[in-house]
């Protein structure tokens, strides 16, 4: 055993033969006979030479101390409990239910034993030993039982029955040795080689004890086990055997048979003087004598059959390739792997050479993965090479393409580099020996903006962190450049001999891979994991320019890399398969019935009529049901009780390799009757992919045939973009992007809306939260240092000890976020989202051109523009700044355009689709930058924009449209220049880089366009203003229910809480009530004549509206002791937004414009707007005289004990609101004060016959025709918005005229 990198241990064997190579002597026991008897040679010898070898080995015999079959796997007949999905080769293991277990077929009783297991992912797992007579359930697990023992990595903690501290954390790619000595009755465990120690001493043996392998894991939780049917990993302990025998006589003869080859190769035939001559081994050529070849075939004649073995293939075959590439140099300087591989596909039957080759690449892949990470990461590197050597092998290549490396194996494994949990073993330390971490934090823990002068002791210290971190980037950048290499030899289209070229087999295998992920949405269990997604992504757009500006070097017509897009005609063209992916226009069948005279019009083409066959939904349903019940018919009831064999999903696998192909559960009733079926069993109606009859011609196209691009429509130009098969690779990469890169993390994360790109990425958001508290905690703790007094030792000798932890984890930190930002965060990968983003914005400009066929568009092509530039603008800052990148401003301000045109386009049905446009432009207009870039958009589009927004709210998503114009007024309103609420700003908020949370940024151009279009249509404004104050009496109606609900249920005895969503329904009722207010604050100061101006049609209806909605909020909110007083005092979670400050400023804000106004006609404005303020019977002057403090005076006698209350005024915040807005309350108060006074004393007692029939609140002043019932205007106004029937007899309303009650009367 050697040890390389810091405390990382593993054995030689792992990359190499663990003997020399034997070097052949003329006079010694080599192959060859002396050079005269070569005519004579017997071909016999060959056989008699390796049967004397295995002559010297013991004969196989029954191991003592284990009992069971000879092959160790797990158990799918009678040894599980819960839902687990298990591998072809039984040793790869999923959790499907809460927690599954499941045990191996062979126990122990006797000896010392040992099992690796092979970490896939690092959630809630339970590993160990177990009996027979060991039950378990959903509940408890491997570890939870008497005679039971289990370590759990992702606790941290040993189980049995109890549980304590132990060992270390685990992580994803990891392997876990399990050893049990049941001569000294002990179990430990080793993670990656290094041992934890004796984790149980003193376990339970003798009669009838014997100990099965067992695991218990979780749900989406994965493992592969390794009995000893491969060679083990780690074999470091010595005196414990696995718990399978390896073929020890195969082995004797393969290592044999393979110095005979290496013989072989090292010798030559000198023809002239008749002797045996050593040569260079990389010179070697399959090309020459006859004595070789014949003496080549003989060996792998034996050989070959022993090469489909997997322990062979790892131990001999791929520790021999490794071998030859461990000299050095670049790959193409070993051409002897090639030799190799002509030698093995000329001398081995066909299927010989793709199981070997198909174990050798398992083989690698699982090596690759489950590396340790070391400093110069030369594992990695290693194994990379040799799958680079393997698959420039152009027949190798084709054969594993075509057939395993994306049917059978997970290879985009190949494309993932793996983040060391444990940055020592990584041995970070060493390339990165100085850490630094930001020291400049606000109250909140945020990074403070403020440019601060760093010390030199800092400067010094940042500077060589940033110098290691250059040191690892390098590191990093050797493995993407391999990992690039391998899809560049994938993506070749020139090696056309033999068949296909291999681009053309990768299209047709990742448009499979992509169908999959598209088809599987909601089984996550099944999804490629977004991790090898992302490195996948990063490396494949790499191999894309490469030969995307390949072409253009060849091609100067064609387009640079730099201004790549998808041309429209590929969506239309029926040439690339979108499986089920939902078209912007909706349904592909639909949109060609109702498309198809624009497809033959535009693009020349001719929709079959048999595709148009309309299915219906019924018919849908009716073979759903037919399908499923004639699916469980079939299966016989201990099929669906032990897990019959099911369609095997490609992600459904082991960490490395093999299908899920058993379903095992212990629950017959719920796979015969599920709540939902299961996704292995969904009948995901799809397209049948007809890719794999695709040749160069039918993608690239030929003479009179235009490939992928047919169909270009009259808006495109004539010009070659590049390569077809590019063009496709582009569209998957966004279509990879969308699928398994930004949804599933939704899927992952609670689909919080803004998050971006990976899991990593809250990996990355984790790490940075972390090094903040810790920085903050370490500066506070050397305050308390400095003014500790000396006196004080004790105190002083903590105090530096948690100084000392603090720096640790400090550093550690650091130097695990220099990993994050180098494999995920930097410039590079940056500059990938970046370009994707341009591709889609570019794509999305040239099909909106195209007209109605853009509705054939897939929506993720819009989805990837909003995800990606959220991901730029989010998770890559502050590493790196988008505003850096190269034609930032431009690429900003299209996206603005596309936003702006398309959240209301008629093009686009889905309403998904259409609340991420609207979601993401409410985003948009939320920061600075991103809001000057909307206003530098063509003014006709900005105008279009806000004509769109001012729609009515009926029948639309109107929550976030009224967001968006309450972001385009925040700053110029009443009160209005807050980021948070007065009351909010001692607690912290849960994410400061929230769009609500950003500062105002008002933007008064688009105010003038909403004016201008409010003014000049005289439609649009009451259209767009009753269903503003229609949504307003809505919301604050449905938030008073809701209020009394919760004050009723928080008095009750019996019951002290409220649900939780009960909460948020009603604090969402309470915001929307008052951005509504603010859009009707918005809309009386830019366009006060709307309301003021009663030449105007519906003028006088509007400001009575508003008048009669102003005066029941502030009824509600301004009485003394009343439920909203009550219930904000709760100060309930989930209710922190509902405050009197809030919805009063807003109030204050209409009344102040409405009563207060300076123009023209002010005085006969304000008047009017005074009389009908007056004159609504629900208007108090009370309410008026809350908002400065007034109380009346019986509430003042009432509240006389409690002395203590504060009564809310607006004079007490002079943080946000200025002098001149109070002396304007002040104004108000005074005016209406005295109105009130006046209108009371020349009013005149009106009888009850004179009064409105419908309300009883004013006069009649309005009499209906042709039937003559009478009412106040007011009350028929109204009336008449929704319904042209009278009132009162239902006879349809042809005109109102007004009423005046006759003098004589």
């Amino acid at each position: 055993m050697t040890s390389r990198g810091a405390g990382t241990a593993f054995s030689r064997k792992n990359y190499r033969l663990s003997t020399e190579p034997e070097k052949s002597k003329v006079t010694g026991r080599g192959l060859y006979m002396p050079c005269e008897n070569r005519s004579t040679m017997d071909p016999g010898i060959l056989p008699s030479l390796l049967n004397r070898f295995s002559a010297t080995l013991v004969s196989d015999q029954v191991a003592e101390g284990r009992l069971g079959p000879s092959t160790v796997v797990l158990d799918h007949t009678s040894g599980f409990e819960g839902l687990l999905l298990v591998d072809d080769d039984l040793l790869g293991v999923i959790g499907h239910s809460n927690f599954g277990s499941i045990r191996a077929t062979t126990c122990v009783y006797k000896g010392k034993w040992i099992y690796e297991v092979l970490i896939s992912s690092q959630g809630l797992m339970q590993i160990g030993w177990c009996t027979l007579n060991c039950r378990f359930n959903q509940e408890e697990g491997v570890g939870d039982t008497p005679d039971s023992y289990a370590y759990d990595g992702n606790r941290v903690r040993k189980w049995n029955v109890t549980t304590t501290n132990y060992g270390k954390s685990w992580a994803a790619g990891d392997i876990v040795s399990c050893l049990i000595d049941l001569d000294e009755g002990t179990i430990a465990f080793c993670l990656n080689g290094i041992s934890l120690g004796t984790a149980f001493d003193n376990i339970t043996r003798g009669a009838g004890m014997a100990y099965f392998p067992a695991i218990s894991l979780s749900f989406k939780e994965s493992v592969a086990f390794n009995f000893g049917s491969r060679p083990l990993r780690y074999p470091l302990v010595e005196g414990y055997r696995p718990l399978q025998d390896p073929p020890v006589a195969d082995l004797v003869k393969a290592r044999k048979l393979l110095g005979y080859l290496k013989n072989v190769i090292h010798i030559g035939i000198d023809v002239t003087e008749g002797k045996l001559v050593e040569k260079d081994t990389s010179m070697w050529q399959l090309q020459g004598e006859p004595t070789v070849l014949i003496t080549l075939a003989h060996i792998f004649n034996y050989f070959s059959p022993l090469m489909c073995k997997v322990y062979l293939v790892e131990d001999v075959l791929m520790t021999f390739l490794l071998s030859i590439l461990e000299r050095g140099g670049a790959v193409e300087a070993h051409p002897l792997i090639q030799q190799l591989l002509d030698l093995m596909w000329l001398l081995m039957e066909e299927y010989e050479v793709h199981e070997c080759l198909k174990q050798l690449l398992m083989s690698l892949l699982r090596a690759y993965r489950f590396s340790p990470i070391i400093p110069d990461l030369g594992l990695q590197i290693h194994y990379l090479r040799l799958t680079i050597a393997v698959l420039k092998h152009e027949k190798s290549r084709k054969y594993l393409l075509s057939n395993v490396l994306f049917d059978v194996l997970r290879s985009v494994v190949f494309f993932y580099i793996k983040s060391p949990l444990r940055v020592e073993e990584a041995g970070l330390q060493e390339l990165i020996p100085t850490t630094w971490w930001p020291n400049r934090f606000t109250k909140e823990g945020k990074e403070s903006k403020e440019v601060k002068e760093e010390s030199a002791e800092e400067r010094l210290r940042r500077r060589a962190y940033e110098r290691g971190c250059q040191r690892l980037k390098k590191r990093i950048e050797v493995v993407e450049g391999l990992q690039v290499q391998i899809l560049k030899l994938l993506l070749n289209n020139k090696d056309r001999g033999g068949g296909e070229a291999s681009r053309y087999i990768f299209l047709n295998k990742f448009r499979k891979f992509l169908q999959e992920n598209a088809s599987n949405r909601g089984n996550l269990a099944v999804l490629c994991p977004p991790e090898y997604m992302v490195c996948f992504l990063h490396r494949l757009i790499a191999a894309l320019r490469y030969f995307w500006d390949g072409h253009k070097a060849k091609t100067p017509a064609a387009l640079s890399s730099e201004e790549a897009y998808v041309p429209p005609q590929l969506f239309y063209n029926g040439k690339v398969d979108y499986f089920d992916l939902q078209r912007l226009g909706g349904l592909l069948s639909h949109l060609k019935k109702t498309l198809k005279d624009d497809l033959a019009a535009k693009a020349n083409i001719l929709i079959d009529p048999a595709e148009l066959q309309a299915v219906t939904m019924d018919d849908l349903d009716e073979d759903e049901e037919s399908a499923t019940s004639a699916a469980q018919s079939q299966r016989p009831p201990a099929a669906l009780a032990i897990g019959g064999a099911l369609a095997r999903p490609a992600w459904l696998s082991s960490p490395t390799l093999g299908r899920a192909n058993r379903f095992l559960s212990t629950a017959a009733v719920s796979l015969m009757n599920p709540r939902r079926p299961l996704g292995t069993l969904e009948k995901i109606k799809v397209l049948t992919l007809r890719v794999e009859q695709r040749t160069r011609e039918d993608i690239e196209g030929t003479h009179g045939n235009e490939g992928l691009s047919l169909g270009r429509p009259p808006e495109e130009p004539d010009q070659p973009i590049t390569e077809n098969s590019l063009l496709e690779v582009l569209d998957g990469i966004v279509m990879m992007y969308n699928l398994s890169v930004h949804q599933q993390k939704l899927c992952f994360l609670e689909k919080k809306p803004y998050l971006l790109l990976k899991r990593a990425a809250f990996q990355m958001v984790g790490v940075s939260d972390d090094v903040n508290e810790y920085a903050m905690a370490l500066k506070d703790t050397e305050e308390k240092i400095s003014r500790c007094p000396k006196k004080r030792r004790d105190i002083h000798e903590e105090l530096l000890k948690s100084q000392k932890v603090f720096s640790e984890k400090l550093n550690h930190l650091s130097r695990r976020l220099a990993w994050i930002n180098v494999t995920i965060y930097s410039k590079e990968k940056m500059l990938d989202i970046y370009w994707l983003l341009r591709v889609c914005i570019r794509t999305i400009e040239h099909g909106d051109r195209t007209g109605s066929l853009f509705a054939f568009m897939p929506e993720f092509y819009l989805s990837v523009a909003m995800n990606s530039y959220s991901a730029l603008k989010n998770y890559f800052s502050p590493v790196n700044s988008m505003e850096e990148l190269p034609g930032y401003e431009e690429t900003l301000m299209r996206l603005a355009a596309i936003l702006a045109k398309h959240f209301a386009d008629s093009r686009i049905v889905g309403t998904d689709i259409r609340d991420s446009l609207m979601q993401a432009l409410a985003s948009y207009v939320c920061y600075p930058h991103s809001l000057s870039a909307v206003e530098r958009i063509p003014e006709e589009q900005r105008i279009s924009m806000m004509k769109n927004l001012l729609a009515p709210y009926e029948q639309r998503p109107w929550a976030q449209t009224n967001w968006i114009l309450v972001r385009l007024w925040r700053g110029c309103g009443f009160g209005y220049r807050y980021t948070r609420l007065p009351h909010l700003l001692k607690t912290k908020p849960e994410d400061a880089s929230l769009p609500s949370l950003q500062k105002p940024c008002p933007s008064t151009l688009l105010q003038q366009h909403m004016a201008d279009l409010l003014r000049s249509d005289r439609d649009l404004a009451p259209s767009f203003l009753n269903s503003v104050l229609n949504q307003l009496n809505w919301a604050f109606s449905e938030f008073i229910g809701m209020i009394q609900e919760i004050q009723q249920a928080a008095e009750r005895l019996e019951r002290n809480f409220v649900d939780s969503r009960q909460l948020k329904v009603c604090a969402t009722c309470f915001d929307l009530s008052v951005s509504l207010l603010r859009v009707l604050e918005m809309t009386v100061t830019l366009a006060p004549e709307i309301f003021l101006d009663w030449n105007r049609p519906s003028s006088e209806l509007l400001l009575r509206r508003l008048a009669q909605l102003l005066n029941q909020v502030l009824n509600r909110v301004t009485a003394e002791r009343n439920l909203f007083d009550r219930v904000v005092n709760l100060r309930l979670p989930g209710l922190e937004s509902v405050d009197h400050y809030p919805i009063l400023v807003a109030v204050t804000g209409i009344l102040v414009r409405l009563l207060t106004f300076h123009g023209p006609h002010s005085l006969k404005e304000t008047e009017r707007a005074t009389a009908v303020l007056l004159a609504d019977p629900c208007f108090q002057l009370r309410s008026i005289q809350y908002l400065l403090g007034h109380a009346e005076p019986s509430a003042l006698a009432a509240a006389a004990p409690a002395t203590d209350k504060r009564h809310f005024s607006l004079q007490t915040y002079t943080e946000y609101i200025n002098p001149e807005e109070l002396a304007k309350v002040e104004k108000m108060l005074n005016h209406l004060s005295e109105e009130s006074k006046q209108a009371a004393a020349t009013t005149l007692p009106t009888s009850e016959e004179d009064l409105c029939p419908i309300c009883y609140a004013h006069p009649i002043s309005a009499i209906f025709r042709p039937c003559s019932h009478k009412s106040c205007k007011a009350c028929i106004n109204q009336h008449l918005m929704n319904n042209k029937d009278c009132f009162f007899c239902k006879a349809t309303i042809t005109g109102v005229d007004d009423f005046t009650k006759p003098a004589s009367s």
